[in-house]
């Protein structure tokens, strides 16, 4: 916490600002759409509800398709079968991890053929580092498809100076509690569309029609944020930029003390873009660094270090068994690769020196035996 969440949330309870409108809502929307430079945005209950407005939105249908990237959360791509849709997962590239133009090409092009071009592209960028946003934007601007731009975990980034989420027709943020800012449980959604923008608000406030009595004509959603969480983010994107100094420093700490170590190889970041390295992930060579990922992990958890594994491509997973999936070549299929040799250490904002000394001591002792 900032230190100054309680002020906002006294201004809530002192004025019975308690339900999911009110000023600090008002206010937070203003302020997020200033800091990344929009014309409007729409303080949610989650980043996947923010999602599935921007696909109903766009009027995704049953039947229709949707491309997303595969190496993400499963909150990229729920809303899509929310919607009745059709998943079609596009691989990552090496040099982000993120959305590999090359794949995203080819399933363009076999569904133009096919002549069932998707009604949306989600682009996930990944623990905080932005995708290739020019070729993508090119490509599906060529074939007319709009962007949803997943930036649940890249508040504070930048890519060629222009701020992470902003690239797309409609983007999202996420203010879960491990995000690099939170409102606990909470998400944005942002677009220059403001009369698309007003349409969310009215599906995420159960779709109330202007009547003096509850009257429903579209189906709607509960997904509206209410005012006191609304306060706790204010004063989190106070200290956003202080927030991903702290990130950074933590990646660079890790870059210098395991970078020379055989076989660790740390996600890196774009040529003209700025990562808010929300989580220092690297993967590791098995036969160069003598330790896989499962065993580095084991030995972490023994002493009381909770590293992770990267995410489990979703079209791997059971729930989306028999989705189409474009890899990023024939012969690479990288968001696979990085599922069995990356792992995420420990990355909060808060991480002390010394605990991070601890990591780093960890991770050098596993391999330096192993390499022996």
């Amino acid at each position: 916490m900032s230190g100054h969440e309680q002020r906002y949330i006294k201004e809530a309870f002192d004025t019975n600002w308690i339900a999911p409108l009110g000023p600090n809502v008002d206010a937070f929307e203003k302020e997020i759409a200033n800091y990344v430079g929009v014309n409007e945005a729409v303080a949610l209950s989650s980043g996947t509800a923010a999602i599935h407005l921007a696909l109903s939105l766009l009027e995704v249908k049953n039947g229709d398709r949707v491309f997303c990237s595969s190496l993400t959360f499963v909150a990229s791509a729920n809303p899509i079968l929310y919607q009745g849709a059709e998943p079609v997962f596009i691989d990552s590239e090496p040099d982000t991890w993120n959305m590999s133009p090359q794949a995203l090409e080819k399933a363009l092009v076999d569904a133009s053929i096919e002549g069932k071009l998707p009604r949306a592209a989600i682009v996930v960028n990944l623990y905080g580092q932005s995708a290739k946003m020019d070729e993508i934007v090119t490509l599906c601007n060529e074939y007319n498809i709009p962007i949803i731009e997943d930036a649940a975990e890249s508040l504070g980034s930048a890519y060629k100076g222009k701020p992470s989420g902003t690239f797309g027709e409609f983007g999202i943020y996420s203010f879960n509690g491990n995000k690099i800012i939170t409102t606990s449980g909470g998400g944005m959604l942002i677009s220059n569309n403001g009369e698309a923008l007003q349409k969310a608000r009215f599906l995420a406030t159960q779709a109330r029609d202007q009547a003096p009595h509850y009257q429903h004509s579209k189906l709607g959603f509960n997904y509206r944020m209410s005012n006191i969480l609304a306060g706790v983010g204010r004063s989190q994107l106070a200290v956003l930029d202080e927030r991903v100094e702290a990130r950074r420093r933590v990646f660079d700490r890790y870059y210098d003390e395991l970078g020379q170590l055989p076989g660790l190889h740390f996600m890196p970041e774009l040529t003209d873009t700025r990562s808010n390295r929300w989580l220092t992930s690297l993967t590791i060579n098995e036969i160069a660094a003598g330790v896989t990922v499962k065993t580095l992990l084991e030995t972490m958890a023994d002493e009381n270090i909770e590293a992770r594994p990267v995410w489990k491509p979703l079209h791997l997973q059971p729930l989306f068994d028999g989705a189409t999936y474009y890899p990023h070549s024939e012969t690479e299929n990288v968001s696979e690769q990085l599922f069995h040799t990356g792992i995420c250490l420990p990355s909060g904002s808060n991480l002390s020196e010394d605990d991070q000394k601890r990591v780093i001591q960890c991770v050098t002792s596993a391999i330096q035996l192993k390499v022996r």
